[in-house]
């Protein structure tokens, strides 16, 4: 390390557990070095044995030595020993990634009495001994400079402890569908308060226009009534309809979240009657979470005019033949919307819209295809003697009996399936022709129908993306919420303590968006399960000595963690709210913030003693 990293190093402010006061910190003086062998993973390529004696003169080094498996029981319990034995206040663990077991050597740490945060970890299997197998001399030295580097960082950690804040515990659902209704009623069951915000009249979503479940063909009223008799009647639960979201503040686990309801608007939809302008009533509540399942909507109509959408009118989407087809339940048939004839042929075109990234929507809605075949077997009891017939570009059915009640409707509902896209849709007389072409045969299509049904593609519901941005939470180019990790955090947002169920991620089928539902409350309960919530005490700091409070740190935040304290003139950092990214760090002209045991002086000092090795 050069003179003026040293210095910088020895004479830079640490700070307590305040991120907005300031004391002196003792650094790491006696540095405990452990090498690991991970089997043949490292010592494969790595002499260890060379790293471990290499190690043992450097200032500061009270110990060093090498073990088959450090992650191994006696492994954790050499370290234990070491630490007590040569009274180490820092150690450094050369192993593998720190996303594999850095919390496994910081809890034999803490065992040990040595604050976890004085624990780090050198990577030298996947950033050394995987990637130069055929250079084994060079990965030796490779592997004792990132060892120098993170001896360097671990004399410069301050001894932390981990921030503690009170969970309110109190949910907050947006939406009102079967998402909504789910996630409520599992958190509300627990004992758990729940305020659920609908901004229609009425309760049920998508699913009030639904008659019945593909695959059993199941009606599906019944449940849903029942579900929203549940949640109306819950004690715990508290439902807001006509409502939307204004506004939202806060983090994870104390969020203040501005409602407002129309009052005149609820009460007309109650009684049938006509709304009036009368001034919302705005209403703050408290909670520490928020599950956001707002559902999706359908593509409009006007925007599928290639198949006579917003233009023909027996051309209709799907809810709207869900519509027909409760219409004509009582008398067990079906009537076209334009003059009330039975129809006798029936089209069905899928992926209006979906699948079709120059027009309408680069993705697949999911669902369609199983909700035709579903319409299509309807209609064919409805009338018996009717044809249907279905326009695909590919079928789609995973998922469980999907592919046999497929099969039911192409084998027991006679629905003929064509694979290709219709070319054109127009009125001809009093019926709807259709051109088009089986790609399969090559030959060309054409059907006179008496009613076109159009598989349109599911959207994110309409206000989605703006409330996205009112809760942080951010959204993709359509305005679907985007899930912290598509594999492993499927139903947590990118906003911790806003968690998303249903469609408002991603188009959905019923049963899957019931799961996701209850993840995302299983993901509350896991929250309120603690009256304080535990943080990694690893955020930014500022130096009140030399802060200017000219505001520049607190635009570049992308938490909104920062703000000025106009009495004090002086930047403060909430906690709760920073993710010690550093962004401040860098926008910062008067090098008054920084990140707790990530201190620029560290860096430096780490880069001089990784370059001295090479």
């Amino acid at each position: 390390m050069n003179t003026n990293s040293r210095q910088l190093l020895d004479t830079e402010h640490a700070t307590s557990n305040t991120p907005n006061t300031l004391r002196t910190t003792p650094h790491a003086s006696r540095i405990g070095v452990f090498v690991c062998h991970c089997g043949i993973n490292i010592a494969g390529t790595i002499d260890v044995q060379h790293v471990a004696q290499a190690v043992r003169g450097w200032r500061g080094v009270a110990f060093a030595t090498d073990y088959k498996y450090m992650c191994s029981d006696p492994g954790q319990a050499l370290i234990r020993q070491a630490i007590a034995e040569h009274r180490l206040d820092g150690i450094v663990v050369a192993a593998c990634s720190p996303s594999m077991h850095e919390a496994t050597f910081r809890r034999a740490a803490e065992a040990a009495g040595l604050n976890p945060y004085r624990v780090e970890i050198a990577n030298i299997r996947e950033q050394c001994a995987w990637v130069h197998q055929d250079a084994p001399d060079a990965a030796t030295h490779k592997a004792i400079a990132i060892i120098a580097s993170l001896v360097e960082k671990v004399r410069g950690d301050e001894a932390l402890s981990p921030l503690s804040t009170r969970v309110t515990r109190r949910l907050m659902v947006i939406g009102g569908g079967i998402a909504g209704l789910t996630a409520a009623l599992e958190v509300a069951e627990a004992g758990y308060e729940v305020i659920l915000v609908e901004r229609r009249a009425e309760l049920g979503g998508r699913l009030r226009q639904i008659r019945e479940t593909y695959a059993a063909l199941e009606p599906l009223a019944a449940a849903l009534a029942e579900r929203i008799e549940a949640v109306l009647h819950h004690p715990r639960i508290t439902v807001l309809t006509q409502s939307e979201v204004r506004s939202a503040s806060g983090y994870v686990g104390n969020f203040q979240v501005e409602v407002a309801t129309d009052p005149l608007a609820v009460a007309a939809s109650a009684a049938g009657e006509a709304e009036t302008a009368q001034a919302v009533i705005t209403k703050v509540f408290d909670v520490g979470a928020i599950v956001v399942a707002t559902g999706y909507g359908l593509l409009p109509l006007d925007r599928l005019g290639e198949y006579g959408g917003g233009r023909v009118p027996d051309v209709v989407d799907a809810l709207e033949f869900e519509r027909l087809l409760a219409e004509g339940a009582a008398e067990g048939t079906l009537r076209r919307p334009s003059d009330g004839r039975v129809p006798q042929r029936v089209v069905f075109v899928q992926c209006a819209g979906s699948r079709d990234p120059e027009h309408g929507l680069p993705y697949c809605s999911k669902f369609c295809c199983l909700y035709t075949a579903k319409q299509a077997l309807l209609y064919r009891q409805r009338v018996p003697g009717g044809q249907a017939t279905v326009f695909y570009i590919d079928l789609r059915t995973a998922g469980r009996r999907y592919e046999e009640f497929l099969q039911r409707a192409m084998e027991e509902g006679q629905v003929l399936y064509l694979r290709g896209k219709p070319a054109k849709v127009f009125r001809q007389g009093d019926q709807v022709m259709v051109w088009g072409a089986d790609t399969l045969t090559g030959r060309t299509v054409e059907v006179a129908a008496d009613l076109v049904v159009l598989a349109a593609g599911a959207v994110p519901s309409s206000g989605a993306a703006e409330l996205g941005r009112r809760l942080r939470a951010t959204t993709d180019g359509l305005g679907f919420f985007n899930e912290a990790h598509p594999k492993l955090r499927p139903v947590e947002s990118l906003t911790a303590g806003i968690y998303l169920a249903g469609a408002a991620q991603a188009p959905k089928d019923i049963a899957e968006t019931v799961s996701q539902a209850g993840a995302a409350a299983a993901k509350v309960l896991l929250l309120f399960s603690r009256e304080e919530m535990v943080q990694e005490p690893t955020v930014a700091t500022v130096d009140s000595e030399l802060c200017a409070a000219c505001g520049l740190c607190v635009r570049a935040c992308p938490y909104e963690a920062r703000q000025i304290n106009e009495r004090l003139r002086v930047a403060e950092v909430n906690p709760a709210l920073c993710q010690g990214c550093g962004a401040c760090v860098t926008a910062c002209p008067n090098k008054a913030c920084a990140v707790r045991n990530a201190r620029p002086a560290q860096y430096l000092a780490m880069l001089d003693a990784a370059l001295a090795e090479v």
